[in-house]
């Protein structure tokens, strides 16, 4: 358990919206044209996969957020 404040929490929090909206950007920029005029479930689905591939990483990234190890 922690026992002195770390800038890891603040910084992991800044550093995962700055992620976070980039992964956004590039999938609204780069995905949306190539998928545009397909059928509205296979853009759904698209959608969904990129929606929660982001969630792979980030069990590490928190435990380094909270430990300072990444594993």
């Amino acid at each position: 358990m922690r026992e002195e404040p770390t800038l890891r929490i603040p910084l992991g929090v800044l550093a995962l919206l700055v992620a976070l909206l980039a992964y956004g950007i590039a999938v609204a920029s780069f995905v949306m044209p190539l998928i545009a005029n397909w059928h509205i479930i296979a853009q759904t689905v698209v959608y969904l996969v990129l929606g929660v591939i982001w969630l792979l990483p980030l069990r590490r990234f928190l435990i380094w957020m909270e430990t300072g190890r990444w594993g």
